[in-house]
Order: structure tokens, then sequence, then C-alpha cells
């Protein structure tokens, strides 16, 4: 391996572990109580090395919500490509959200909960991002395909998914102590309910 591939190594694995250590604290102590030098403390890292690969909080900010995105964004990408029929993907896109809410609660604390508007005010709103407009998409084709009745497909959206993100939220906030997935088939059923033919 050459130094100039160690170095990039090098580089991509500190710039992930600056987004790991913003991530933490602003999920924790929120965006605007969390400054860089806490995060450098933190991540172990020197300013010089944050600012390389951010060129300001905000930066760091946008970059991480986007990749935290991006990602799910490629999960239901895959489920639209395994499942056909809206119920399916709909339930799939439940259990993803359910499942990442436990295995990365900071994860969806950040991308859910945070008011983004207030450090990112050039990004669309959480529900007008790709993931959300995929998943009202998927109640879109199910409305084309006479799976779920017409209606507005913001309404159809909402119907089907909210109590999912409901439940997330209640989750995040410690009102539920049962994992998320123990409520699948009951949210998923509440919702297909309202919108089915």
């Amino acid at each position: 391996m050459t130094a100039m591939a160690r170095k990039q190594i090098r580089g991509e694995a500190l710039r992930e572990r600056v987004l790991d250590i913003a991530l933490e604290l602003f999920s924790k102590q929120g965006y605007f109580n969390t400054s860089i030098h806490d995060i450098r403390r933190q991540a172990q890292v020197s300013i010089g090395a944050i600012y390389h690969h951010f060129e300001s909080k905000e930066a760091l900010a946008r970059g991480l919500y986007l990749q935290l995105l991006d990602r799910i964004d490629a999960e239901i990408d895959a489920i639209l490509m395994e499942q056909e029929r809206c119920l399916a993907r709909s339930r799939a896109v439940v259990s993803l959200l359910f499942e990442l809410t436990e295995a990365e609660p900071q994860v969806m604390q950040f991308v859910l909960l945070a008011k983004h508007s207030e450090y990112l005010p050039d990004e669309p709103p959480i529900c007008s991002s790709s993931p959300f407009v995929r998943m009202r998409q998927v109640l879109e084709e199910g409305i084309v395909a006479g799976e779920v009745r017409q209606m507005e497909p913001w309404v159809a959206a909402t119907a089907m998914f909210g109590g999912a993100m409901r439940m997330m939220n209640l989750r995040l906030d410690g009102a539920l102590q049962k994992p998320l997935p123990s409520y699948l088939d009951e949210v998923v059923e509440c919702g297909w309910r309202a919108v089915r033919t």
C-alpha cells in the first residue's frame, strides 16, 4: 500500500470518527450546545483535522445529516426492489425504521427529532427528504395499483406511517418500555386499515 493510500484511509477514518462523535454530541447535547472544541476533545483530533474535512460546524452537521439520509434511502431502495406490493413494502419500511431506532437511537434522534431548519436553513424539511418522499411514493403506487383507496398521497402516507413515526418518538423519549419490533404487527395493521381499498 502506498503512503498516499495509507494517508487517504487515515483521512477517511478520521472523517468518520468526527462524524460519529458529532452525532453522539448533537444527539445528547443538541447542535447549539455542542462546539467544534467539544467534538475535537471527544474525538481526540486537532481542530485543523476537523476543519480539513468540514469548513464549519454547520457543514459538519449537513454532512452528517445527508450521510444518514442517504443510508436510510439506500435501505428503502433495497426494500422497493425486494417487495412489489404496497402492504409488504410498507411493512418492511416500518420494520426498518423500528430496527434502526432500536439499534441506533442516536441516528434516529438526530434525523427525526432535531430541528434541522434552525441550523441547516438551506436543507428541505425532513418530510421532504428523499426517504420520506419515497415512503409517500409507496402509497401513491399503491393507489395506482388499486391496493390503496383513492386519497391524497400525503394523507395516505401519514395514515400508513404516521403511527409508526409517533411510536418511534415515544421510544426515543423513553415512554415505551418494550422494543419497537414487538409493536410492528399492530402498528402496520392500524395503518393499513386506514388506507386499504
